[in-house]
């Protein structure tokens, strides 16, 4: 048992919070277990009131404070997912609810929140930065505080999600939880590992900020420089002194991914279980799909779907980039003669390989190419690298330079 959040505690909140939060499912992922080599089961807390997990803690949270500290008003720091998670858990009690976010927050957040009735202040260029606003404002006007994961009452919260796990896949072997702060998996760590602790719980972080693994490898909290990434959610340079020593004592190993990992979970997720997620609810995918965490084979691993608001611009460009990464968006430069009909007859050789030109344009002026030849971009639809080969070999064949 943890000296922080004991099972008692999260089975409290459970009681407190459930007729409030959705049961959310935790679905068998077909194709990703085909992928994996391994049974996926997704726990979608990107179904939850405000698309992410955060509404437990909050609620959780906001029920448990005296007369007093609901009086004087909720504020919090937040990257965008505890943000609507307060903002919703203050709306339900009727009290007023402040809260600080990053200059960089993806306007889907930033609009969710408003529409939850907040006060929003846009302060900082990251989460830590924001946090140190709130603290200000919190002092200076005397709100009560909810921090985003470092509270044993908002992790005992997050902790629900770890009893619901339990009963949806009681014969589970893995857990794979994303972490930024830590407050998350605290509350999956402590409620699964106390009823079944042969269960590893693994935590996945994105590489630009690895702030947890940093942390346990040198016990004690130790900050990490800021860093912009996909997985903006938990981009924590800094962990809780509460989930610190939860984390090293019940997390079983902790897994950091790349920025194209992310790009192509939430693209897999989407295309083939149908699921749109956020990037940090992507990393857990992301991790075993790149084969991070070893000895899952024939294992039933349960990957909590921390949240689903993705920015759509943001969206657009992830996709993009994943047909790209996957053969069926191709970009090629060729170098054609520049007289009539050359780009026609290219065009005539690209539909012969059946291939669908989404965007085309001419640069007779490059300085690559010689005179009386233009250079000419191609954007092609195709239907992955091997014909994205084929394609080019049949423009080598006709004689074209292709860069």
């Amino acid at each position: 048992m943890s000296d922080l959040v004991s099972l008692t505690d999260i089975q409290n909140a459970r009681r407190r919070i459930q007729s409030m939060v959705h049961l959310t499912p935790c679905v068998h992922a077909e194709n990703l277990s085909h992928m994996a080599g391994c049974e996926i089961y997704l726990k979608l807390e990107n179904q939850q009131i405000t698309g992410s997990f955060k509404d437990r803690g909050s609620l959780n949270k906001i029920l448990t404070l005296g007369e007093a500290e609901k009086a004087a008003g909720v504020i919090t720091a937040s990257a965008g997912n505890h943000a609507q998670g307060v903002a919703h858990a203050a709306r339900v009690i009727g009290i007023k609810a402040v809260i600080v976010m990053p200059e960089v927050t993806p306007l889907a957040k930033i609009r969710g929140t408003q529409e939850l009735g907040a006060e929003i202040l846009l302060r900082g260029a990251s989460y830590d930065e924001a946090y140190q606003e709130a603290m200000a404002l919190q002092r200076a006007r005397g709100y009560t505080f909810i921090h985003a994961f470092d509270d044993p009452t908002v992790i005992a919260g997050q902790g629900t999600i770890g009893l619901e796990i339990l009963e949806q896949v009681p014969e589970l072997d893995v857990v794979v939880v994303p972490v930024g702060g830590g407050g998350l998996i605290s509350g999956i760590a402590t409620a699964v590992r106390e009823r079944r602790p042969d269960t590893r719980v693994v935590g996945v972080e994105v590489e630009r900020v690895p702030a947890m693994k940093t942390s346990v490898a040198a016990g004690k909290v130790k900050p990490v420089p800021s860093a912009k990434t996909l997985a903006d959610g938990i981009s924590v340079a800094t962990v809780g002194k509460h989930t610190l020593p939860i984390v090293s004592r019940y997390v079983s190993e902790l897994v950091t991914v790349g920025e194209e990992a992310v790009a192509n979970a939430i693209m897999q997720l989407l295309e083939r279980e149908k699921t749109l997620v956020e990037g940090a609810g992507a990393v857990g995918c992301a991790a075993l799909c790149e084969g991070l965490i070893p000895n899952t084979e024939g294992r039933k691993v349960v990957i909590v779907i921390s949240g689903g608001n993705i920015d759509m611009t943001s969206l657009a460009r992830i996709l993009e980039r994943g047909l790209e990464l996957d053969g069926r968006l191709a970009r090629l430069k060729v170098v054609v003669p520049d007289r009539p009909g050359s780009i026609a007859e290219l065009a005539n050789l690209i539909a012969a390989q059946h291939a669908n030109i989404l965007q085309i344009s001419q640069n007779r002026h490059a300085s690559e190419v010689g005179i009386g030849e233009a250079e000419v971009d191609f954007t092609l639809e195709t239907r992955g690298r091997s014909h994205v080969a084929e394609i080019m070999e049949a423009m080598a064949d006709r004689g074209y330079e292709v860069r």
